[in-house]
């Protein structure tokens, strides 16, 4: 099978190549954006139809698990039949999904319609960030390391706003993101084709991750870092909305959006200020900061006094921050133009694993024992993370300085 070339980054003009760039960055955050939407919305949806937390847990379960199956099955597809047809067929699962959730009437509808937004997910998010990193590899490490902090921030605040104070809170919302997506569809159009296309397409949807060759030590040197992230971001978009209500006192559904953005915004921040430091040597620095962070929040829970807490959250943000800078900069450091979708689909698997698996276990927790109790695990369980994060850091810098001096010796 001969290969298509596709149009070479290099070869657009500077102006094009930049605005391509941020309209794709542009889609990313819509995307992100689209997968928080519904955080602020369960409790209005759990007013309406009466359902359980468990029931809840149910719901965030399947959007991980269809996005999960999507990461294994097509994260590595757009290295071989090109970014754009990933793109466009994610885009149309990503519509019929949203318009689910604008006609939904039950759970089992709500249900459905969060399987088909995480398969679509899946199938975008390495596509979009392999984009990126063909588009302009140098910027790609921030864009994709701070687009998907703004998309969530966004999301869920925007949709918190709507909650509280528009009319029709579980419709209009929807309408927003449709009228997004027809942007997208029009950036799709105009977006050139930056993977040439090459044989192994359907060998390529055989579910697997696997680190292309020669990469394991750099993947395998983040990926505690990025665990640690993004369970504190599962912790986040799980509890972070029920605890400030239940624990916190804080009843108004545009809290439950500014928790999620306090946490995200700050970390977009901070991968702004901190983007032209090596990634590498933000790793302990993220982890460290992370422990701290939510150790304070858990600290504010515990006693119950919100300022605490979002003392916390800023803390534990610019951890946030710092850690997808550091992982994702690193990625698109090392990313060779022909394994780009399959090394994003390897780090976003590491990431939804540890965004899902202990908020799927919490959710299941809260019944039993409470939210409290559960919350306060949970957190430690991030903690305990980000100190794993910084001593395999410490470990692999003292491992590079060995063999170093032994080099030098011989």
């Amino acid at each position: 099978m001969s290969t298509l070339e596709a149009t070479p980054a290099d070869a657009l003009h500077p102006t094009r190549r930049s605005r391509l760039f941020v309209a794709v960055a542009g889609v990313v955050v819509l995307f992100l954006a689209a997968s928080s939407v519904p955080s602020p919305l369960y409790v209005v949806y759990q007013a309406q139809w009466g359902f359980s937390s468990a029931t809840l847990t149910v719901i965030f379960a399947v959007y991980v698990l269809f996005l999960l199956a999507s990461l294994l099955v097509v994260g590595g597809l757009s290295d071989h039949v090109g970014r754009r047809p990933v793109l466009a067929v994610a885009l149309a699962v990503q519509t019929v999904a949203v318009v689910l959730f604008l006609v939904a009437g039950n759970v089992a509808t709500l249900i459905v319609a969060r399987a088909v937004q995480g398969a679509a997910t899946g199938a975008a998010i390495t596509a979009m960030a392999a984009t990126l990193v063909d588009l302009h590899p140098r910027r790609a490490g921030l864009a994709n390391a701070v687009t998907p902090l703004i998309g969530l921030a966004v999301g869920a605040l925007g949709c918190g706003l709507l909650v509280e104070y528009a009319p029709a809170p579980t419709r209009l919302v929807y309408g927003v993101l449709l009228a997004g997506f027809a942007v997208v569809a029009v950036v799709l159009v105009v977006l050139p084709e930056t993977a040439s296309r090459r044989p192994g397409a359907l060998a390529s949807l055989r579910p697997r991750v696997r680190i292309p060759a020669g990469l394991r030590t750099d993947v395998l040197a983040i990926a505690p870092t990025l665990a640690a992230s993004w369970a504190l971001g599962g912790l986040y978009l799980s509890l972070g909305p029920s605890v400030a209500a239940e624990v916190l006192g804080l009843h108004s559904h545009l809290v439950g959006g500014i928790v999620v953005t306090l946490l995200c915004g700050v970390g977009a921040i901070s991968a702004v200020t901190l983007f032209r430091r090596p990634p590498e040597t933000l790793l302990a620095p993220a982890g460290a900061l992370l422990a701290l962070g939510t150790l304070i929040t858990l600290g504010g829970v515990t006693v119950a006094v919100p300022l605490l807490t979002a003392a916390g959250t800023v803390v534990a943000g610019l951890g946030f921050g710092s850690a997808s800078l550091a992982c994702f900069g690193t990625l698109a450091r090392i990313a060779a133009p022909e394994t780009r979708g399959e090394l994003m689909a390897v780090a976003y698997t590491i990431a939804y694993l540890a965004f899902s698996l202990p908020a799927v276990v919490a959710g299941v927790a809260a019944v039993q024992f409470g939210l409290r109790p559960v919350a306060e695990a949970y957190g430690l369980v991030v903690v305990a993370l980000g100190i794993v994060a910084v001593a395999a850091r410490l470990l692999v810098v003292r491992a590079r300085r060995s063999a170093v001096t032994e080099r030098s010796a011989s």
